[in-house]
C-alpha cells in the first residue's frame, strides 16, 4: 500500500469563552475562587485555552490583582486542570508590621467601625476573608476583658477588640436593617445584585475593598495626626497600610503570634518570623 500525502485538517476554531469556561468543572473546595476567576477571564473575553496560553498577567493588570492573588489563582486554575505555570506565594513583606492603628475607633462612621471591629476580632481571630463573610453575631460573645469567639471548629480569645465591638454594635443598633442583621459584617448598602440589600451578606470581593479603603483612610489620618518627631516613623507606617491587603494583614496577625484558624497561611506567617527573629 502505497502512502500517500494527505491535506493536513484544518485547525478547529476554538468554541466561544463562555461556552468554554461552562465545560470545565470547577475544582472542589475551590467553587468561589474559580467563579471570580471566570468572571475576570469572561470580562476581557479570554477563553481556558487562552488563558493557558497567555498566564495570568493580563487578568492580574485589569483587575488590579496583587502577587498573592495571583498565586491564588493560577493554583486553582491548575486544580481545574489548566496547564498554568506556578507563581509562587509571596512571603509577607514586611514579615513584622505595627497592626493596632487599624483597630482605633476613630468616630461613628458605620463603615469606619464595621472595618474597626473586623480589624480588631481580626487580631484574635485571623480567619480567611470566607470565614468573616460567614461569622455571625451569635458566635461572638463579648466577656469582661476579651471578645470570644465561638465556631464548630473551637474557641478563640480576641484581647482588646471589646471598645471597637461595643462601638459597632452600638452604630448598628441606630438602623432597624443592620440591628437585624444576623451577620457580623453586613453590607451597609444596596449593591448591584439582585438579591443585594441592606444587612445582607457581603461577598469575599467587597470585603477585600473594604478591608483595601480602611487600610488607605488609616494611613491618611496617621500622616495627618504624627508629630513632627515621629513624620519619618509614621510615613513609612502609611506607606505599607497603602498596599496592604487583608490577607496580608491576616498572615501579620499570625506571624505576631495569634492562634490560626486555618492551615491557609499559618506555615508561610511561622516562617517569616522565623526568619526575623534569626536575623535579629
Amino acid at each position: 500500500m502505497v502512502a500517500r500525502w494527505q491535506q493536513p485538517l484544518p485547525q478547529m476554531p476554538a468554541p466561544p469563552a463562555a461556552i468554554a469556561w461552562r465545560r470545565l468543572a470547577p475544582p472542589r473546595g475551590y467553587e468561589a475562587q474559580w467563579r471570580r476567576l471566570v468572571d475576570a477571564a469572561l470580562e476581557l473575553g479570554v477563553g481556558p485555552d487562552d488563558l493557558a496560553a497567555t498566564g495570568l498577567d493580563p487578568l492580574a493588570a485589569a483587575r488590579g490583582w496583587k502577587p498573592a492573588t495571583v498565586a491564588l489563582y493560577s493554583k486553582v486554575a491548575r486544580y481545574g486542570g489548566l496547564a498554568l505555570a506556578t507563581a509562587r506565594t509571596p512571603e509577607p513583606d514586611p514579615p513584622l508590621l505595627e497592626l493596632r492603628p487599624l483597630t482605633e475607633v476613630r468616630g461613628d462612621d458605620p463603615e469606619h467601625l464595621r472595618a474597626v471591629a473586623w480589624c480588631a476580632l481580626a487580631l484574635g481571630w485571623p480567619a480567611p476573608v470566607g470565614g468573616f463573610r460567614s461569622l455571625r453575631r451569635d458566635q461572638v460573645h463579648p466577656g469582661t476583658r476579651r471578645l470570644l469567639v465561638r465556631t464548630d471548629d473551637g474557641e478563640w480569645a480576641a484581647p482588646g477588640a471589646l471598645t471597637a465591638w461595643h462601638a459597632w454594635e452600638t452604630v448598628r443598633a441606630r438602623f432597624p436593617a443592620l440591628a437585624a442583621s444576623p451577620w457580623v459584617l453586613p453590607a451597609l448598602r444596596r449593591g448591584p445584585g439582585f438579591d443585594s440589600r441592606v444587612g445582607g451578606r457581603l461577598s469575599n470581593q467587597a470585603l477585600q475593598v473594604t478591608f483595601a479603603k480602611h487600610a488607605v483612610r488609616t494611613a491618611g489620618h496617621l500622616r495627618r495626626t504624627a508629630p513632627p518627631s515621629r513624620r519619618e516613623e509614621v510615613e513609612a507606617l502609611a506607606a505599607e497600610y497603602q498596599r496592604l491587603s487583608y490577607d496580608s494583614y491576616r498572615r501579620l496577625a499570625l506571624a505576631a503570634g495569634a492562634t490560626p484558624v486555618s492551615p491557609r497561611g499559618a506555615v508561610r506567617a511561622a516562617r517569616a518570623l522565623h526568619h526575623t527573629l534569626r536575623r535579629a
